[in-house]
């Protein structure tokens, strides 16, 4: 199920064609222990329509039932981050890291030549919500590594704020106000976005780009009425609603209004073809 439409930036001659990913129509699964709808195809949900978009090849938002949680897997050749929206998740590696995440942090893995890993939710009065992303590396035989950054509500509210950047354009600094670099074309940023308000993403570099958005859930099925939407060209977005956005051309601008009853919280990924 995908809607189009037909806008334009408001800087650049050629028209966006903006698909929009309805939150039911992504694959859906309920294992008691983990409530998770994936944007693409992912474990037994296939489907050759949504197997990647740019170097975006997952998008995965979980819920993991308190006391619970993924056990030790492996992972090669991907960039793997968890945005977490709510609770507590225990990130646990064989590089040696462990750490409890909660709210605002993301946590990033570029698993390179290798890792093993587990993420678990060892709260026992809640349930953890998050956002598990897996971008394409660039460049293959990486070492292993390891980051968290915190990016708080305050930083986010009515602004769009990059969390992670191509090594290619990111300033080399390591604060806490830096987005984590990433060895991929791809620019994430994430924005809280009261009623009535709007921000504007300049697109990251010049040329043919893809822009993938992506509206977090407050709960697990979208609001019949109220709740939280976003608008951008003549296309709406509720809360766990997506959508492809093909034809951008940088230098250029794409504008991004909330017009829901909420405030609305969403992930930009802006990134080369």
């Amino acid at each position: 199920m995908a809607t189009e439409t037909q806008t334009a930036t408001s800087n650049a001659s050629s028209n966006l064609k903006i698909t929009k990913r309805p939150w039911n129509a992504r694959g859906h699964a309920d294992h008691s222990w983990l409530y998770t709808f994936h944007t693409f195809s992912f474990a037994s949900y296939h489907d050759r329509a949504h197997q990647s978009f740019g170097p975006l090849r997952v998008i995965n938002e979980d819920r993991v039932q308190r006391g619970t949680g993924f056990g030790e897997h492996s992972h090669a050749e991907f960039l793997i981050y968890s945005y977490i929206v709510r609770g507590e998740l225990e990130h646990k590696d064989s590089m040696g890291n462990l750490e409890n995440l909660r709210r605002g942090e993301v946590q990033f893995t570029s698993a390179g030549t290798g890792i093993r890993h587990s993420e678990y939710n060892r709260n026992k009065k809640e349930d953890v919500h998050f956002l598990q992303i897996w971008a394409k590396p660039n460049v293959s035989g990486l070492k292993p590594s390891y980051v968290t950054r915190k990016f708080t509500d305050e930083m986010k509210t009515n602004k769009l704020v990059k969390i992670v950047d191509s090594v290619d354009r990111h300033s080399g600094r390591d604060a806490e106000s830096e987005p984590i670099p990433a060895n991929a074309d791809v620019t994430t940023s994430a924005s809280i976005l009261h009623p009535g308000k709007s921000v504007t993403h300049e697109l990251v570099t010049e040329g043919e780009r893809d822009v993938y958005v992506h509206v977090v859930m407050s709960e697990r099925v979208q609001p019949k009425t109220g709740g939280a939407k976003i608008k951008f060209g003549n296309v709406e977005l509720g809360e766990g609603d997506g959508a492809y956005v093909r034809g951008a051309n940088g230098p250029g601008k794409i504008e991004i209004e909330s017009v829901g009853a909420t405030e609305a919280e969403f992930l930009l990924f802006d990134m080369g073809q």
